[in-house]
């Protein structure tokens, strides 16, 4: 009977194999708005200026003395 001869075994390196696993995490964002209603109310300041006038009379006096024998009494 023929026996084959064994040779030892020959190693390669050992192929790497990568399996990716997923698992989905759900992460709620809350995006909030907020309206804000501004009513605005206008003075409206109306300014009024009345004018009058009015007259007013000054009156002035003058004494002169003119010469004379005996000066004039002011008194009248």
């Amino acid at each position: 009977m023929f026996r084959p001869h064994v040779m030892p075994p020959i190693v390669h390196p050992t192929k790497c194999c990568v399996q990716h696993h997923f698992q989905a995490t759900v992460v709620p964002h809350i995006h909030p708005s907020h309206t804000t209603h501004v009513n605005h109310h206008l003075y409206q300041h109306q300014h009024y200026f009345p004018h009058t006038e009015s007259v007013v009379n000054e009156v002035a006096n003058q004494q002169f003395c003119c010469g004379g024998p005996t000066p004039m009494p002011w008194g009248y």
